[in-house]
Formats: C-alpha cells, sequence, structure tokens
C-alpha cells in the first residue's frame, strides 16, 4: 500500500478570542493506517479536527490533501473533498428518518425529485454491513443513544469518505456494539482508508492505533509509533504530570441522616418497587447494563418522568410527583447524561448556563430584573471552583468549550446553592484522565460538605474507585446493594447480570 502520506497539516495554528487553541500542529495521514489522537479536554483535539472538517478555518499554517493545498470554506466542501467526520456530539435529526439523516447534505435525485428508492436501497445496504436491521423509514427519536451513534457512522460511510475521523465514538455505545466497531475499522484499513481515533480509553487507544499524536494545551508533546507507547506514558505526555492515582483519597463521612429517601416507586415495564435512601456525606453508585432502568429511574426521582405509585423525599419532605422545581426548591439537583440537549444551553454564554437554574434569585427586587453583575460574579466563583477553562464568561458560548469544560458547567449550574441530594448520571462519559480526576474531587468535596451525592455510571471501575456504597440494577429492580467493604468486581457484575454463583441465570422476580 502506498506510504505517502494522504493528508498533511504543516505548523497549524488558531485561537478563539485571543486563547491559542492549536500551536504549530503538524500530522500525517497515511492510508491503511488508525492515528490515535489523545489528549486533555481542551487540548485542541476537537479543534484540530474542526479545522480539518471545515467548521472554521485555521488562523496559521498549511493543509494538503493528496499533495495539493487544501482549505476547505464549510462541511460540505470538506465532505466533498472525501473527509468524514463522526463527532462525539451527535449531528443527527430526531424527527427525521434514517435514510434522511443518512443523505441530509447531498439527496439522491431523479431529474429534479429525490429518489427515496435508492434513499432506501442505500440506506438498507449500509446498515445491513453494520449489522443493523432497522427499516430505512424508521424515525431517529426511536433509537437508543448506542444505536443512533451506530446511525451516524452509517452516514459517513455511505459518503464513501477516504479519512474518517472517529471523535470518542465508544461513549454510547454497548460493548457488543463496540466489538463490532473495532472489526469495522479494520475492515475500513484494509480499504485503505486514512482513519483518526480520539478516545479517551487508552486501552482502545493501545488496540486499535498504528501511530499516535498527543497534544496539551493546543501543541503537540509527543508522537510516534502507538507500540513505543505504555498507558503510563500517554498519561504523563497527556497532562504534563504523573497523575499517581486515578482517583482521589476520600475524604467525605456518610452520616446517619437521609439525604433522599425513595419508597416503593414503581412504573409498569421501567421499574418495580425501588426503596433506596441517600445518606448525607455519602457517594452511592448507581450500576446496570443498558436497560436496567437506571437512567430511567434518576428521571423519576427528578420529577422530570412520571410513575404510577411510591414516594420521594429530601431531607424527610415530600417531593411532587413529575415536578422538577419543586425538587429543585427542596434542595435536589440533577445533571443528565445528555449534556448537550438537556444539560445547557449550547449558544448561550457561560455566565447564562451557570445562572440557568435559580435565576430567580438573581432577580431585583425593585426593577424585576436580574442582576447580571451578580450572575457574572457567581459564574466566575463557580468557573474558578470547577477549574473550567475559559476565555470569557460573559461573551464565550458554551458550544465552544471542550467536553470536559461543558460537563463541569452542566455540573457548576447546580452549585450556585448546595444541594442537600445530587444526581449524576454518567459524569464523566466522554471526558479525559484529568477532568475525571478533577470531576471526582468535586463529588468527593459535595459529600464531604454533607451533601448527599448519587453517581449512575457504565464504569464499574470508577464506582469501585469513588462509591461508598454501589447499588447493582437488572431490568427495573435493584438485585443487591453492596458496601465499600464488600466491593468485588465479578460479584457486582453477577449481580447485574442477575447470574448466580453456579451460573444459573436468576428469573425475573414476580
Amino acid at each position: 500500500m502506498d506510504d505517502t502520506p494522504i493528508f498533511q497539516c504543516n505548523g497549524v495554528g488558531k485561537a478563539f478570542f485571543g486563547v491559542k487553541a492549536l500551536d504549530n500542529v503538524d500530522i500525517e495521514l497515511r492510508r491503511g493506517r488508525v492515528l490515535g489522537l489523545i489528549g486533555e479536554n481542551g487540548a485542541g483535539k476537537s479543534t484540530l479536527m474542526n479545522v480539518i472538517g471545515g467548521f472554521f478555518p485555521q488562523d496559521s499554517g498549511e493543509m494538503f490533501l493528496d499533495g495539493k493545498p487544501y482549505r476547505p470554506e464549510g462541511t460540505l466542501a470538506a465532505t466533498k473533498a472525501g473527509i468524514g467526520f463522526i463527532h462525539q456530539e451527535l449531528n443527527l435529526f430526531p424527527n427525521l428518518a434514517i435514510a434522511e439523516n443518512m443523505f441530509i447534505d447531498d439527496f439522491p435525485k431523479r431529474g429534479p425529485l429525490i429518489d427515496r428508492r435508492e434513499m432506501a436501497r442505500r440506506t438498507t445496504g449500509v446498515l445491513k454491513a453494520l449489522g443493523m436491521d432497522f427499516p430505512p423509514w424508521l424515525k431517529v427519536e426511536r433509537l437508543m443513544p448506542g444505536e443512533r451513534q451506530m446511525v451516524e457512522i452509517a452516514r459517513v460511510l455511505a459518503s464513501d469518505a477516504r479519512i474518517i475521523i472517529f471523535d470518542e465514538p465508544t461513549t454510547s455505545l454497548t460493548a457488543k456494539e463496540t466489538e463490532k466497531l473495532f472489526v469495522l475499522i479494520g475492515q475500513l484499513k484494509e480499504e485503505g482508508r486514512a482513519i483518526v481515533y480520539i478516545s479517551h480509553i487508552l486501552g482502545d487507544v493501545e488496540k486499535l492505533c498504528d501511530d499516535l499524536v498527543i497534544l496539551r494545551d493546543g501543541g503537540i508533546t509527543a508522537a510516534g509509533r502507538c507500540g513505543e507507547f505504555c498507558v503510563e506514558r500517554m498519561v504523563a505526555s497527556m497532562i504534563g504530570r504523573d497523575i499517581g492515582s486515578i482517583y482521589p483519597p476520600k475524604t467525605n463521612k456518610p452520616g446517619g441522616e437521609v439525604a433522599l429517601s425513595v419508597k416503593n416507586l414503581s412504573q409498569s415495564g421501567i421499574v418495580s418497587n425501588i426503596s433506596l435512601d441517600l445518606k448525607k456525606g455519602e457517594i452511592l453508585g448507581i450500576f446496570g447494563l443498558m436497560g436496567s432502568g437506571r437512567t430511567e429511574l434518576m428521571r423519576m426521582i427528578f420529577g422530570v418522568d412520571d410513575y404510577e405509585s411510591g414516594a420521594v423525599t429530601v431531607d424527610r419532605v415530600p417531593i411532587r410527583r413529575s415536578n422538577p422545581r419543586d425538587a429543585i426548591d427542596k434542595g435536589m439537583a440533577f445533571v443528565t447524561e445528555n449534556r448537550r440537549d438537556e444539560g445547557f444551553l449550547q449558544s448561550y454564554p457561560i455566565v447564562d448556563n451557570i445562572g440557568l437554574v435559580y435565576m430567580r434569585d438573581f432577580i431585583h427586587p425593585l426593577t424585576r430584573l436580574v442582576d447580571r453583575k451578580r450572575v457574572a460574579g457567581e459564574s466566575v466563583r463557580i468557573a474558578g471552583e470547577l477549574k473550567i477553562k475559559y476565555a470569557s464568561v460573559d461573551r464565550q458560548a458554551v458550544k465552544s468549550l471542550s467536553g470536559g469544560n461543558q460537563q463541569k458547567v452542566a455540573l457548576g449550574k447546580w452549585l450556585v446553592k448546595r444541594p442537600k441530594a445530587l444526581i449524576l448520571d454518567e459524569p464523566t462519559r466522554g471526558i479525559d484522565v484529568g477532568a475525571k480526576y478533577e470531576v471526582y474531587n468535586i463529588i468527593n468535596d459535595l459529600a464531604a460538605g454533607g451533601s448527599g451525592v448519587m453517581v449512575v455510571s457504565s464504569e464499574l471501575g470508577e464506582l469501585m474507585g469513588i462509591a461508598d456504597r454501589i447499588v447493582a440494577m437488572n431490568r427495573g429492580e435493584i438485585i443487591q446493594v453492596f458496601a465499600r467493604g464488600e466491593f468485588d468486581e465479578e460479584a457486582i457484575m453477577r449481580a447485574a447480570f442477575r447470574i448466580h454463583e453456579d451460573g444459573m441465570r436468576i428469573g425475573s422476580a414476580s
């Protein structure tokens, strides 16, 4: 296979609000090879890919595609040049069908009319290649997050892209879907495609990538063949220091008082007779596989979704059913797993997002206008406490921040007041090891200050590292609760799979 680079970046630079996001970056992409691109949130990975993908132009440097100067005027120009971008945050239209999303940039036509038959034929073919048996006219809104991610991948494959950028592609995928993706990447390599793989799961980077580039603060700190890097060297190059331990020392001490109580909560087909207590100062982990009902349970507790029976109290005060405003007023907070659509206002600045939940508290009693100076002051305070990297709290849109900093904004809006009970659903999904450590510190500090913190996570190791107790769920039921001294990965996984020690699956409770 031709080893000549298909794509090159030479000295590429980019700045936002005077802050350098990329600083003199050089990379090369070759046919049939996977380039791993890693770094902390804010290191410049997404900015570099957005420059290549035509989302905005570089300020300095040059790019070459097939040896010719490359400077796309927009995303459509990049797509037509053969560059496919699979984003971490999905760019699908939920109200449209799969086939409509597949060809949203370039519908096949028969004369002046859109050729729906050709759309269906090509969509079915690509989905089948990915092992997905969905009708082409199924609305995307009816798909699970992992299935939507596979549709995003299918859309790029349908474009016959020569260069494919995967930005955190496994964050919404199950283990089985991830395995399918890795097989697919192997096939794409054999076809001679050049691939960029961005991930915070360093074990996957080791497994998949041929070459590696590590970014920090917009510049390259290390590069070479992937086999030359162990995980420890990757981490040290990413964060500029030895992280020492993945999880900070626990300083919280759960008390005897209950911060949040759930009694006999049920909703047909989703959760059944759930009862649990979250203590003040406790970090309670919620673990379960996809379909276990863990996210649905959190949404019911907070009042986003309704339930048929049961009761929720915060600090012994009842919460009105299906009433998030009442939950907030009683001291509950909820950081959703879907931060892009539900966690913050993407196009609004940090100050508007930080003040979002408690905006009523910033209204001047006489003028009835929002005191933006006070909101800005709170935003600066919280941004400092959470170590959010930003250029301007009142001008910079949240969508321009890195994934880790976006997650901190999603959390920060709840910290204007200290919550009595805080629910975090997948708080570290899609963020790097350094940002994860900072989030763990925030969780630990909140619990040490007396808040009860409930953490839902797909990463069992994460819960074992930070939680005081872990609740294992399966098909809408609590199967077992493990105290910290009882943590055992195999035992917790068996409970989540509902399997006896003899290997037999436990039947559903009547």
